[in-house]
Formats: structure tokens, sequence, C-alpha cells
């Protein structure tokens, strides 16, 4: 991160990565991402199931380690989480040099992967605006003697073009900072009706890095495009899941998963 990118991030609390993966990178993303987007459709009902502190209740693949809960209904959204587990095609992601050149320059001390999901946003899909503001601990944005101090950051990967009107992510700059809630919390309205919130339009390949602090969402998928996008969320080593499925538990990662990640990879996924 340069200093110009240290700057903008602090004012705003976000970044537009142009480029983060490579045509090929992307491709093969997608590919793995359509294939379990598949797998987890024909399976969203059955046992064995989980159930989450948040409130839904998630099938639990034991085949492929994943947790997936959602519906590709109309206006509906799909997650799936723990990808990692699912497919070695994700494995780049784990690690990934110019990612983490972003991620120690804005997260200090040891570091953790703590949260890893894939949203698909089918056609009417809009997701409501959250966080924002006075944030607790796990979610907080700070600045100390050191540089930037945040605690949990996403990274959001973007397989295809996305525009405004095909529910491109949005955020309102600056909230991270915020010393008050936004009035708008709660009432429950779309996203792109609340003041000062603004699209981040993002080509295939593109990738946005922000603060969980920052208020944030996803405009109202106006298009007949289905939206896929896969997060990787980072934060201190002592962070636990922030996985809606396995919320504040250790991080779900299978031994076969591990077994199979170099040095460097497995110490994303390790307490401490």
């Amino acid at each position: 991160m340069d200093a110009r990118e240290t700057y903008e991030f602090d004012r705003q609390g976000y970044l537009v990565i142009r480029t983060m993966l490579t045509p090929q990178e992307t491709a093969a993303l997608a590919a793995a991402t359509d294939e379990l987007e598949a797998h987890a459709l024909a399976r969203l009902s059955l046992p064995p199931r989980k159930k989450s502190l948040w409130g839904p209740e998630y099938h639990a693949n034991r085949e492929r380690g994943y947790h997936a809960w959602g519906s590709n209904e109309e206006g509906k959204t799909l997650m799936i989480e723990d990808f990692f587990n699912a497919s070695t095609a994700f494995d780049l992601l784990v690690h990934h040099p110019r990612t983490m050149a972003y991620i120690r320059a804005i997260v200090q001390g040891r570091i953790r992967i703590n949260n890893s999901e894939i949203r698909i946003r089918y056609p009417g899909n809009a997701t409501g605006a959250h966080m924002g503001g006075p944030i607790d601990h796990k979610y907080r944005y700070g600045v100390n003697g050191r540089g930037i101090d945040c605690m949990m950051v996403r990274m959001v990967y973007f397989l295809h073009d996305v525009s405004a009107e095909q529910g491109a992510f949005c955020v309102i700059p600056g909230t991270h900072k915020s010393a008050f809630t936004d009035p708008a919390w709660g009432e429950g309205g779309a996203p792109e009706e609340e003041p000062g919130m603004i699209p981040l339009e993002v080509k295939a390949g593109d990738a946005i890095l922000f603060t969980e602090n920052l208020r944030h969402g996803g405009f109202t998928n106006r298009s007949r495009q289905t939206r896929k996008t896969l997060h990787v969320g980072y934060g201190p080593g002592w962070m636990m899941s922030q996985n809606i499925a396995t919320m504040d538990e250790p991080q779900f990662i299978t031994p076969e998963t591990l077994a199979r990640f170099n040095a460097e990879q497995r110490a994303l996924f390790v307490l401490g």
C-alpha cells in the first residue's frame, strides 16, 4: 500500500483495487464458484444442519466442508461459507501476495483469516446497509503510532463486471470515523436511498478492500445478471470466525484443507 492509498483508505474507509486478479485467476475462480453454486443449491434443504447464533439455519456439507444458506429465487441471496474447504481452485486466495501486502499495512500484529464466503445475489436482490459509526471492538477502526490499526477488514474479489444497475457494492465514505450512528439504521430501506451512499462500479478481476467499521451494503440488482463475489475477511490473531454459520467459533477449516497448504497459508488459520 503506497502513501496515496494509505491516505485514501484512512480518509474514506475503502479502496477499489483494479486488476487485483489476473484474467486466468479470475476465470478459474469463476468456474469453481459456478460449480459450487450448483452443488450447494441441490443440497440446501438436506441434513446435517447448522443453526447460526444470528438466526439462519445452514446446510453443513460434510463432503466438501462448506456451509450454505439462502435461495436462488428472485430477490434472494445464496451464501456459501468456508469455501476454502470445497475446492483447491480457491487456494490461490490464501496468502495471495498482493492481498497480503495490503492487509499487513492495515492490520497490526499476527494476522488470521476469519471470514470466507461466496455471496451470490440473484436479480432483484439488495444487501441492506449496515455498520458505520460507533461500533464494538471486533470491527473498530483506529490509528496509532505505528499507523492504521484495523480489527476486521474484508477483501472482496469480483468475478465479472458489476455496474450500479447490476447491484454494485456501496459505501458511505468516511463513516468508519463517525461519532454518531446513522439515523437510517434499522429502517430497512434500499441502500441506494440512504444519504451519501455511493456505488463502487468494478470490472472482472478488481477487488474492494474495506474496514468493517465503514457503512456499506449492495445496491439493488436491477439487471438479469446474477452477481457473484468472493469475500475473505482478515483480522488480528485472536479473532474467531466471522462467518455467520460459525460466528465466534474457531474458523472451520478441515484437516484435509490444512494439509495441502504451505506453512504461510496454514498460519492464517491457526489461533494465536
